[in-house]
């Protein structure tokens, strides 16, 4: 027997859909005849519009993910040429907003290659100024004014049957000539813009370049034209308060610099040049885009930049916003992780600069001294420049890359005429793009070519007698001398290791006339010296010693002088801080050599996801039995820890065992010579590599305090780096 539904469930049923029902016919009674009309206006009178959304650029961050350079989100000042071009005098308006932001010390976008004070001149246009120029002139037309026909502004626009064409106005069309000059243009713009003669002739100019900049972007389909750039929120205030028609604010992103070092590493992003934009308009990116200039910036552009997106903004006539729909939503760029060590990186350029400063300290003294006493030829002159290099030696990732003089990236475009211009070329990274004569830093290179060719028939047992002077080819007019000759006792007779400890000309000029320049040549490639160390910034491949580049670079024939005198670094030999510290990895990595990029992996935006993770790469290999790699590092530590070894005064009573060499490089009668200095700890398990130049730094045993203060450095940070490391392993 079926149950039935109680009396009072279905009445209370009925009486609910009841009221919902009055509910719903009483709303919409409301919309549709109470307030009908009124939204019915506000529906004919909304305005759609399609804005990009700005989409967040990747981080560059350390090996440890401390972060380098982020994007921080910021407050743009946007225009709504609707609303300003409404006013009764948009000039009047322009003048007075941008009066407000000068007031705050802050700048506005005027892209207008032209001077800001008359009498007008254009001045040096980028690429991309000339490309918005053009496109500018060639699609502007003007109305007729006797100013413009009198200067040969502009001709008048005909049809196809030869007719004249007018404007909305009646006025007949007048295009600009392409050839215009700055005082024409200017003449244009008072004509066009309607500016009057009650403007001053700066005032037009101001005028001039805000409406210039807005009317170019729409010629160009560029994006929004950024009247400021992240301004400040009294700024913001102050015009909202003020109630300045046009006015918007939009969330964008700017770089933010989480260090003060590293400016050569991580570069900066600006505005495109032509050729950039030819590039890059393929993948999407609008002319005025910002982009990777130079640096970690440039080098991973496409890891970095993100995608922008786009929402459909719904707008009353008075500007107030009505929705938002995102028709495509932005797609943040990924985060970027070098294999630079920060806190390391920014102890070897405080070290690099002390370091630096200590020296010429102590010159300034001996300079007076060497004056008083006559002795002239024995002034010093300044230290110009310096490289440091820092390597990992057994997967070649950079640690730190230093060069000397520096600059602040957070400064850098405020500044960039005066750091451009700066004598010492701050600019300049010498660490990647300086090449210097390597010296006796060479001579390991020599020592592995010659143990390893079994026609030379040297081996580590192998001794020669230290004779002062090279006489084979004296007879020829050519006799060296071994640095050690007229000014100590010679060496007497030395093997490899001995040679090394005592960088004695001597043993080299023997082993190296055996060798032969192409062999050698061949070697110091494969150590990575005169080649791309696979980087991915911009380098310098340096040179090594060849009969070819002789030939090139003098017209002249290749003699065995130059074999003898390449074998102890010098000749043509020219190399890199990076080249150098790659080179000095390997002899302590038995051969290996590992390319030198700074790329350690990349991650989502959201850091929830590894989408690349770089291996250790092998460049070259320079195979040869372990014993002679033995020797040629039991060398280096001899020149750490011997008597007579010429970095025993620094690393003598280090509590690490350290293999170095020294090396001085003549650059010219009158000059100080360079300092070059390489190293790697410890010698029983080696770890890290050091190569430093600095230029008229005298020698290499002066300079070499500064690498023992970048190994206490990268010891001491070891500890807690490895900790840092291991934290992020359990996080991937």
């Amino acid at each position: 027997m079926k149950k039935l539904i109680p009396n009072g469930r279905l009445i209370g049923a009925a009486v609910a859909l009841l009221l919902l029902l009055i509910v719903y016919f009483v709303v919409l009674f409301k919309l549709q005849i109470v307030e009908g009309a009124k939204y019915s206006e506000e529906s004919a009178n909304s305005i759609v519009t399609t804005e990009t959304v700005a989409a967040s650029r990747g981080n560059l961050l350390d090996r440890y993910g401390r972060p380098l350079v982020s994007s921080r989100a910021c407050h743009n000042i946007v225009l709504n040429t609707d609303e300003l071009f409404e006013q009764e005098e948009p000039n009047a308006v322009i003048l007075e907003i941008l009066a407000i932001v000068e007031e705050y010390g802050e700048t506005y976008t005027d892209d207008l290659p032209i001077t800001m004070e008359s009498p007008f001149e254009f001045t040096d246009i980028s690429a991309v100024q000339q490309t918005i120029l053009n496109g500018y002139l060639e699609n502007a037309a003007v109305y007729y004014t006797e100013l413009a026909m009198q200067t040969g502004l502009a001709e008048y626009s005909v049809d196809e049957n030869g007719n004249q064409n007018y404007d909305e106005d009646g006025d007949p069309i007048i295009l600009v000539d392409d050839e215009v000059t700055a005082v024409e243009l200017m003449a244009f713009f008072r004509s066009r813009y309607k500016i009057d003669s009650t403007y001053s002739a700066e005032e037009t100019r101001k005028i001039a370049g805000m409406r210039y900049a807005i009317n170019s972007r729409y010629i160009v389909a560029s994006s929004d034209y950024i009247f400021v750039e992240d301004a400040s929120l009294e700024l913001i205030t102050k015009l909202l308060e003020t109630d300045m028609p046009g006015i918007e604010v939009k969330t964008s992103y700017v770089r933010e610099y989480n260090t003060t070092g590293a400016a050569h590493i991580l570069g900066y992003i600006g505005l495109m040049t032509d050729e950039e934009y030819t590039k890059y308009k393929t993948q999407g990116y609008s002319l005025d885009a910002k982009v990777g200039k130079d640096g970690a910036e440039y080098a991973f552009e496409e890891y970095l930049h993100g995608v922008d997106g786009e929402v459909s903004v719904t707008k009353t006539a008075d500007g107030s916003v009505l929705k938002k729909v995102y028709t495509e939503e932005p797609q943040p760029g990924n985060n970027v992780y070098l294999t630079i060590d920060m806190v390391l990186q920014e102890q070897v350029e405080r070290i690099l600069d002390s370091g630096i400063q200590r020296i010429m300290e102590q010159r300034a003294i001996d300079n007076e001294e060497a004056i008083r006493d006559g002795l002239l030829d024995e002034v010093k002159g300044e230290i110009t420049g310096a490289g440091c290099v820092v390597m990992e030696v057994k997967t070649g990732e950079p640690l730190a890359i230093a060069s000397w003089p520096t600059f602040d990236l957070t400064t850098l475009m405020e500044n960039y005429e005066a750091i451009s211009t700066d004598e010492g070329n701050p600019l300049f990274n010498r660490a990647l793009s300086g090449t210097y004569a390597p010296g006796s830093t060479f001579k390991p290179c020599t020592a592995i070519a010659c143990l390893t060719e079994p026609e030379t028939g040297v081996t580590v047992n192998t001794t020669v007698e230290d004779e002062g002077i090279f006489t084979k080819y004296k007879d020829a007019g050519y006799a060296p001398k071994c640095w050690a000759y007229g000014v100590q006792a010679l060496h007497g007779s030395v093997n490899v290791s001995g040679a090394l400890a005592v960088s004695c000309n001597y043993f080299f000029y023997t082993i190296g006339e055996m060798l032969g320049i192409d062999k050698l040549s061949d070697y110091a490639n494969r150590f990575g010296l005169g080649v791309s160390t696979g980087i991915e910034l911009p380098e310098s491949t340096g040179i090594m010693s060849t009969q070819e580049y002789k030939e090139q670079l003098t017209g002249a024939s290749w003699y065995i002088g130059d074999t003898i005198q390449a074998s102890i670094g010098q000749s043509y030999n020219l190399f890199t801080p990076l080249q150098m510290a790659t080179y000095i990895s390997t002899i302590a990595n038995s051969g290996e050599r590992h390319t030198a990029s700074i790329l350690k992996r990349v991650s989502t935006f959201d850091y929830s996801e590894t989408i690349y993770n770089r291996e250790a790469t092998v460049l070259s290999r320079v195979d040869s039995a372990e014993e002679n790699y033995e020797a040629v590092r039991y060398g280096m530590y001899l020149v750490s820890t011997q008597k007579d070894g010429s970095a025993v005064e620094t690393f003598g009573n280090y509590d690490i065992n350290v293999c170095s060499k020294t090396g001085t490089a003549q650059i010219g009668e009158g000059q100080t010579n360079n300092g070059i200095f390489v190293c790697f700890a410890p010698y029983e398990d080696p770890e890290v590599a050091i190569a430093i130049m600095v230029e008229h730094g005298q020698s290499g045993a002066t300079i070499a305090f500064m690498a023992r203060e970048i190994l206490d450095a990268y010891f001491s940070i070891k500890e807690s780096s490895e900790n840092i490391e291991s934290e992020m392993t359990l996080l991937q």
